[in-house]
């Protein structure tokens, strides 16, 4: 294991050469594209889990939001596989990093806004001052709103990074706590193997459950919004 606490975070590189786009695109090879007329189990499995998916985020949405339907599917397919692939071990997750996630929260937040004051221009700036507010409260509660209008993508982005740091941490600070315990206490070094696994079975869990719930705060921003 990696003697940095710290090091599994950092970008990797090759000769000086940041890989990380590299390494963004390995999911994509993970879903290839069906080219025959009877599909294998794997295919299979994919096609159904992403249309259980479509199910799930669309059901809710007019034709307007349904058209960010192939958006959402790949965000929550790539998220998802992203995170998971970040368990294997001397792996790099992405999502472990703020720019990433803000560079996929901010433009999905901007987008569904934007959605927002080109078809409900009225009902999005109504969001901004509640009904029946006083007259002196006005101008300090239009501020308030609009912080937390802007704040919105600084939270999908902080909450990913968050759960996925903290994760791997516990993961790594057990497993130096197992190898550790091994020559000293081998009882005490089974009871840390044991939270071990089980922590890597949460891992596995929170991996797809901040895939779900990124995505579906942004389809959330999007059905407010048409």
């Amino acid at each position: 294991m990696n003697e940095n606490l710290f090091a599994s975070f950092t970008t990797p590189t090759m000769m000086n050469i940041p890989i990380a786009l590299f390494i963004v695109a390995l999911p994509t090879l993970l879903f290839p594209s069906p080219n025959r007329l009877i599909n294998n189990r794997i295919v299979s499995m994919q096609q159904w889990t992403t249309n259980l998916i479509l199910k799930r985020m669309m059901i809710t949405h007019g034709p307007k939001g349904q058209t960010w339907s192939l958006m959402l599917v790949s965000l929550i397919i790539f998220i998802g596989t992203t995170n998971l692939l970040g368990l294997l071990p001397h792996s790099f997750t992405p999502t472990t990093q703020l720019s990433m996630n803000l560079g996929m929260a901010i433009p999905l937040w901007a987008g569904t806004v934007a959605v927002g004051f080109r078809h409900k221009t009225k009902a999005s700036l109504a969001h901004l001052l509640p009904q029946g507010t006083p007259t002196p409260l006005i101008p300090m509660l239009v501020i308030i709103e609009t912080i937390s209008l802007l704040i919105q993508p600084v939270a999908l982005a902080v909450r990913l990074t968050a759960n996925i740091t903290a994760g791997h941490m516990l993961m790594y600070l057990t497993g130096s706590a197992t190898l550790t315990l091994m020559s000293i206490n081998p009882m005490a070094a089974l009871t840390s193997f044991i939270i071990l696994t089980l922590l890597t079975i949460l891992e596995f869990a929170v991996a797809l459950i901040q895939a779900y719930v990124f995505t579906l705060l942004i389809n959330l921003y999007l059905r407010n919004n048409t």
